[in-house]
């Protein structure tokens, strides 16, 4: 969906949107399993910068919810996660805050991102939200054992008959130390 600023400027911009599996791209990892569903407000927010300078900007409000399927952190295996959030966006059309000669960033500032041309594209917003919410690192159970780290086997599935890794000799004057202070 393009939010235009033809449109807010006439009146704000109700949305309630479904977006399909595969609709937006979430990176190579990442799988969208159910719909992406949406909805919201776009409101124009007229700022002047300046004496005589007025910048139209875009202020999305609204909230999302999905499913995705996403690789364990530790045995690679695909765990679904459910995600939902709200949002509170402010777009400034790009090439606005150009030229400020090395001004700090403001918090509010940081906020802030940009639109190109006449509108927003409701999809790009979207991902980026998807995006943040997702979790650093997933992982499908707490005791997940991973993947041995010499065959590559599933560590949670089967036992491998790997030997244990030998110790590297550079460690052993600080293990010898965490067994005197341990005592």
């Amino acid at each position: 969906m393009f939010i235009e600023i033809r449109e807010l400027e006439l009146h704000p911009v109700e949305f309630e949107e479904e977006l399909a599996p595969g609709a937006i791209d979430l990176g190579e990892d990442i799988r969208q399993r159910g719909p992406l569903k949406s909805s919201g407000r776009a409101d124009l927010v007229e700022e002047h910068h300046g004496k005589r300078q007025l910048i139209k900007d875009i202020r999305l409000q609204g909230r999302f919810s999905t499913s995705v399927e996403m690789p364990c952190a530790r045995c690679l295996e695909p765990i679904v996660h459910d995600l939902a959030g709200m949002f509170d966006l402010m777009y400034r059309p790009q090439g606005t805050d150009a030229g400020k000669h090395e001004l700090s960033v403001t918090a509010a500032d940081a906020e802030i991102g940009y639109y190109q041309g006449e509108g927003l594209l409701l999809e790009d917003a979207l991902r980026e939200q998807v995006v943040l919410a997702l979790p650093l690192k997933a992982i499908c159970r707490e005791d997940c054992k991973g993947l041995c780290t010499h065959c590559g086997k599933n560590l949670n599935v089967e036992s491998c008959s790997c030997a244990e890794p030998l110790q590297d000799p550079r460690w052993l004057a600080l293990k010898e130390i965490r067994e005197k202070l341990g005592h």
